[in-house]
This record gives structure tokens, sequence and C-alpha cells, in this order.
């Protein structure tokens, strides 16, 4: 959706507050209200020690750790209740070493959303970043995944490399959604999540005729149309 503001998105779909209800670990616990449920894919993607493995962390855990090494993949999977929808994201956190490069694309494969990660702190990960677009833009079409640009680690301000308005810029030109998050402070690490999660289902709104009450949807063959708004 173009153009769009995460407070119109929280609006639309009922979002119980921007903390979310929240449920971790596995799905199977009863609502008091029947809600449709949405599967989720969601990649992070960036060069090695741009924070990925530790905005999930922080995100799953609500703690942070300062290095958390990926070897290959981790997978973790988060449950929003929402008022309107159950979301479940299944979050997948590649490894940056260059040496696992090659097999990235069999993590990412089928994958709704995608957070390219980089560091604001040096210039070379955003670089990073938008060849890890390029990558994407071979497997998907422009309207078959939402695609976040995230700017980590930014309580280390003071030694910035790129200024919030490059990254802005460059997400704004390539209708992706954008943030600025900090995994040690736990700056808007839920936000970038939420505003991913809303915006899939958004495109489901927009593509799909509304699911009876209590009917189940599992999304692993749903796709839309493309957005972007900033965080």
């Amino acid at each position: 959706m173009q153009g769009a503001h995460l407070g119109s998105l929280q609006a639309r779909f009922g979002l119980v507050s921007l903390q979310m209800a929240v449920q971790e670990g596995a799905a199977g616990g009863s609502l008091e209200r029947h809600c449709p449920t949405y599967i989720y894919k969601v990649v992070l993607l960036g060069s090695t020690a741009v924070g990925k493995s530790s905005l999930a962390y922080r995100y799953m855990k609500n703690d942070f750790q300062e290095s958390l090494p990926t070897v290959g993949c981790s997978f973790f999977t988060k449950i929003l209740r929402m008022e309107s929808a159950t979301v479940k994201l299944e979050i997948w956190d590649t490894a940056g070493q260059e040496k696992y490069h090659s097999v990235c694309h069999l993590y990412y494969r089928g994958a709704h959303a995608a957070l390219l990660v980089y560091d604001i702190t040096n210039k070379e990960t955003l670089g990073r970043a938008k060849q890890w677009l390029k990558e994407l833009e071979k497997e998907f079409l422009h309207d078959e995944i939402v695609i976040a640009l995230v700017g980590n680690k930014t309580d280390l301000a003071e030694e910035r490399e790129v200024p919030t308005e490059e990254g802005e810029e460059f997400a704004r030109s390539r209708s992706l959604l954008f943030a600025e998050t900090s995994a040690k402070s736990n700056h808007q690490v839920k936000d970038v999540f939420m505003a991913v999660a809303l915006q899939l289902l958004q495109r489901e709104a927009e593509t799909a005729p509304a699911p009876r009450r209590g009917q189940h949807v599992d999304l692993g063959a749903s796709r839309a149309r493309t957005g972007c708004c900033r965080v």
C-alpha cells in the first residue's frame, strides 16, 4: 500500500496495542474469539555482525546478547494475538558470513517477508543489504514479498556512518518498509516486526475475500501487492 502509515494499518486491523497481545511459544491455545490464523515466513538477511540475531533474540526473549553467532540458519516462532486475526511469524535468522551465501537462497525460498538489516555505523553493510535486495528480486516478483530495510544499532548514534535520510530515501525509492532499530536498547524492534505483520494482513485484505468467522487459513501460497511505510 503506497504511502501507508503504521497508525492507519493498526487502526484497520484492530491491533490491541503497539506492545501487542503476544503469546510466545507454539500455537494451540484457544481464543475467546474465533479469528482466522495466518502463517508467514519472515527471513532476516544482512552482513555478519549487523545484529540480525540480536534483533531476533530481543524480539523473542525481550533480552539482549552482544554476540550471537549464527551457523547456517536459526528458526523462531512468534504468535501475535490481534483483535481480528492470529498471526504466526516463522522467523528465519540467516548467517551473514560469505561462506553461507550460496545456501541462503534455500532459507528465503517461499518467504512472505524479509528484513534487510544493516549497521548504521558501517556504510558497507547498507551496500550489502542492497545486494540482498537484488537477490530477492531474482527470486520473487515485486508483489510477492514484503521487504523492510532496517538500520540497526541506533544506540551507537555517535558512530553513525549512514544518515537516516539515506536509508529512508532508498527504501522509499524501492517501495520498502523502513525502520531504524536498536536490539540493545529495544528501540522499535517490536514495531518493525509488527509493521511487517500488518502489511501482510493488508495485502490479504486487498486480494482475498474475508474468511468466515472461525475459519483458519494457512497462507503458504497466498501473495498480494506491495507497500511502503516508515515505521
